[in-house]
């Protein structure tokens, strides 16, 4: 007593998604009647349904059974011949128990996905994004990064550009969006792109009847360099230039030059700076003696009410000659009175001979410049924040005289003579 069965003849082709069947004859050639179960195996056994599931055959008869395969689309289902087996098991004898094997070809299937992350940024000139490829499909794929599509000032790059990917694995392309010009002042501006992604053969060409290429939509928004508020902040720093070098320095000058002329024509009127002669050299003589300093460090001339007068701000001028023989060095300094601040904002150097040598000036205990006479006839200084000399401090000039100079008048002077003028405001210390 024995159990035959067999298959149908042919090998189906299954694409997963999809349902193939199997048919299955069992003939029973025993004297009894038999029942019979089967049982699937293989790697497609999860996926297998037998109808009916039972049966039962009189002596000497035969019967079919379908047996439905309908493997899912996943990377799990492999791709190829895949062996199935049947066995077929007697109820009554399973000692007659068959196996039955059958060949299935399970197609492959094109399942790829892609994302663009993030999908809108921001920056001056370039932004980075990164393109996630995954291969839902039972088949390796090649997957190409191209087609890439954007406005005519971005230029786009793909680092790969062609990726294999194995059935179920995912990995990540990187893509750069650079624009071509920066945008240096303005609002930002959005600029759209696209990414293609195509499925390729694993030699770069292209695939009959592959599915359409997967379409990635991006923005790169491009900043300006400039941001808006600081174009605000250097127009205004323009207009106060403007307005220092067109109309408050020009003042400050006039006045200063004015004062120097002033003090000038007072000291040669007074026979200090005789015609001729460039000073009076009997005076410097007779007071200092040779090289020696000599004029008026804290005479305050250009404030009528003078540096003591009253109240808390009072403007202020001092000037500072001094006269000195070739080959000495001369000094001469205004104290700043006890109580008070003398707040320097401006100050004028006269070489009204040409002398030749180097000047000092110090302020309190800050040098602020030292200069060949030889380089100027007359020289300004202007701050924008007050050089503070403190009670009982001085502003000093110190020169050195090298070689005395012709003034105005044509003769040669008999000694060095160098004047500055000091301006600022004298305020109550405290």
């Amino acid at each position: 007593m024995v159990t035959s069965a067999n298959l149908a003849l042919g090998a189906p082709v299954i694409t997963p998604g999809e349902t193939g069947t199997i048919t299955v004859t069992v003939f029973n050639s025993t004297d009894i009647v038999e029942a019979y179960t089967f049982e699937i195996l293989g790697a497609l056994a999860p996926w297998a349904v037998v109808e009916p599931a039972r049966i039962s055959l009189y002596p000497g008869t035969s019967g079919n059974v379908v047996v439905s395969l309908q493997p899912p689309r996943s990377p799990e289902v492999p791709v190829g011949q895949v062996p199935v087996g049947v066995r077929v098991l007697p109820a009554e004898h399973p000692e007659n128990t068959v196996v039955l094997e059958e060949t299935v070809v399970i197609a492959p299937y094109l399942d790829a996905g892609a994302e663009l992350v993030p999908q809108a940024k921001a920056g001056r000139r370039s932004a980075r994004y990164a393109i996630r490829l995954d291969n839902r499909g039972n088949d390796a794929a090649a997957l190409a990064v191209d087609g890439v599509q954007g406005s005519d000032d971005l230029t786009l790059t793909t680092r790969p550009g062609m990726l294999t990917l194995p059935p179920g694995q995912a990995t990540e392309s990187e893509l750069t969006v650079r624009a071509h010009k920066l945008l240096w002042f303005g609002k930002p501006v959005t600029k759209p792109f696209q990414v293609r992604v195509n499925r390729r053969g694993e030699d770069d060409t292209a695939i009959p009847d592959a599915p359409p290429a997967i379409v990635l939509d991006g923005t790169f928004t491009q900043r300006p360099v400039l941001p808006r508020w600081l174009l605000a902040l250097l127009g205004l720093l323009l207009a106060l230039l403007a307005l220092w070098f067109g109309l408050v320095r020009p003042a400050v000058n006039s006045a200063a030059r004015q004062a120097v002329d002033d003090k000038t024509n007072q000291i040669a009127e007074a026979g200090g700076l005789s015609p001729g002669q460039g000073g009076n050299p009997g005076k410097q003589q007779g007071k200092g003696g040779p090289g020696q300093q000599t004029g008026t460090g804290q005479d305050g001339q250009n404030n009528p009410d003078g540096p003591n007068s009253g109240g808390d701000r009072q403007q202020f001028d001092t000037n500072i000659q001094v006269q000195t023989n070739p080959g000495q060095t001369g000094t001469n300094a205004y104290t700043v009175p006890d109580g008070k601040v003398f707040r320097v904002t401006d100050m004028l150097l006269s070489n009204f001979q040409g002398d030749e040598g180097r000047v000092t000036i110090k302020l309190g205990d800050r040098t602020i410049a030292t200069i060949a006479l030889e380089t100027f006839r007359n020289q300004d200084y202007h701050w924008v924040t007050p050089v503070d000399i403190d009670q009982k401090a001085t502003a000093s000039v110190t020169v050195t005289c090298t070689k005395t100079g012709v003034p105005p008048s044509g003769a040669p002077a008999p000694n060095c003579t160098e004047l500055v003028t000091v301006n600022g405001f004298l305020v109550n210390k405290g």
